[in-house]
C-alpha cells in the first residue's frame, strides 16, 4: 500500500494510473477502522483496478468542537487493517492540504431543504462541512466509483446532490449498513461506549425493527411517539425518531401503504450521539 500525505502527489500518481487504463475507486473514512469500513474497500477492490481510502477528520463538518476533539483515532491499526484488506493507496492529509486558505472562508453549498431536516437541524453546518471536504477530496482522488455505507443516510443523501450539482464524474455505490451480532450498527464512535452501553446502544436497532414490523397504513404519529418513549426507558436521550421518504427523504406524518420509507434514530448514550436506519420498500435495506 502507497501512502500519500500530500494533495499534488497522490493526484499526480492516480493520473498516472488512470492513463494507464487503471479505473479508481474511492472510500473516504474519518478513521477508527472497522468492519463496515474494510466491507467497503473489500466492494471496491472487486470492481475498481486501483482502490483509495482516505483517513480524515474534518474539522468543518463538527459543530461540537468537543465531539471533534474527542474523535478516535487509530491510526497504526487503520493501516494494518487496509494493508490486509489489499487498499492500494492510503491518503493522509491534513487541514492545511484539504484547506491550504484555511477554513474561514469556504464555499456555501445550496442544499435547501436536505440540511434543515434530521441531521442537518440538529447539526447546523454539518452538511455544508460534509460538502466542503468531499467537492476537495474527490476532485483530488477523482475516481469513477464512490464507496458510501447507508449507515448515514442522509450523508449518502447529501453527496449524491453535490456529485449532481457539480457534474463530477463518478457514480456512488451505496452498501448496506453494517451491523454487530446484536444489530448496533458499526460505528467508530462505538470506541467512546463502555460496555454496558455497547449493550444497551443495541436498542436503537431493536426500535427501529419494530416500528418497521408494526407499520400499517394511516396515521405515523403514534408510532413514532411510541418509538420515542423506548428508547427514553432505555436511558436515551432522543434527539429524534422519525420516518421518512426513502427516495426524497420528506418527513412522513401518514402512509399510503406504497411508498417507499426509512426509518431514522438519532439518540444520546451519555455524551456519546449514535444514529442509524433501517429502509424498507427498496431494493436493498439498510440493515
Amino acid at each position: 500500500m502507497v501512502i500519500f500525505k500530500g494533495t499534488e502527489d497522490i493526484s499526480h500518481y492516480l493520473t498516472t494510473q488512470r492513463r494507464l487504463g487503471y479505473n479508481v475507486g474511492f472510500v473516504p473514512t474519518m478513521g477508527a477502522l472497522h468492519d463496515g469500513h474494510i466491507s467497503l474497500i473489500i466492494n471496491a477492490i472487486k470492481i475498481c483496478d486501483t482502490v483509495v481510502c482516505s483517513i480524515f477528520v474534518n474539522p468543518t463538518q463538527f459543530n461540537n468542537p468537543e465531539d471533534f476533539q474527542k474523535y478516535p483515532s487509530t491510526l497504526e491499526a487503520d493501516i494494518k487493517l487496509l494493508t490486509q484488506a489489499g487498499t492500494d493507496v492510503l491518503f493522509l492529509p491534513d487541514v492545511a492540504e484539504i484547506y491550504p486558505e484555511g477554513t474561514s472562508s469556504l464555499p456555501h453549498y445550496q442544499l435547501d431543504n436536505l440540511e434543515m431536516i434530521l441531521e442537518g437541524r440538529s447539526r447546523p453546518g454539518h452538511f455544508q462541512g460534509v460538502c466542503q471536504v468531499m467537492h476537495r477530496l474527490l476532485e483530488t482522488v477523482g475516481p469513477c466509483r464512490l464507496f458510501m455505507g447507508l449507515k448515514d443516510y442522509q450523508q449518502c443523501m447529501v453527496v449524491d446532490w453535490l456529485i449532481k450539482d457539480k457534474s463530477l464524474p463518478v457514480q456512488l455505490e451505496t452498501l448496506p449498513t453494517f451491523r454487530e451480532k446484536s444489530g448496533l450498527a458499526m460505528s467508530s464512535r462505538n470506541m467512546r461506549l463502555d460496555n454496558e452501553q455497547l449493550v444497551l446502544a443495541s436498542s436503537i436497532y431493536e426500535c427501529l425493527v419494530d416500528l418497521k414490523e408494526r407499520l400499517a397504513p394511516g396515521s405515523l404519529i403514534s408510532l413514532k411517539n411510541s418509538g420515542v418513549a423506548f428508547l427514553a426507558s432505555k436511558g436515551f436521550e432522543v434527539d429524534y425518531v422519525e420516518i421518512a421518504d426513502a427516495e426524497t427523504l420528506e418527513i412522513e406524518n401518514e402512509w399510503n401503504g406504497r411508498k417507499p420509507l426509512v426509518f431514522l434514530i438519532a439518540a444520546f448514550l451519555g455524551n456519546v450521539r449514535l444514529i442509524d436506519n433501517l429502509v424498507m420498500n427498496r431494493g436493498s435495506e439498510g440493515t
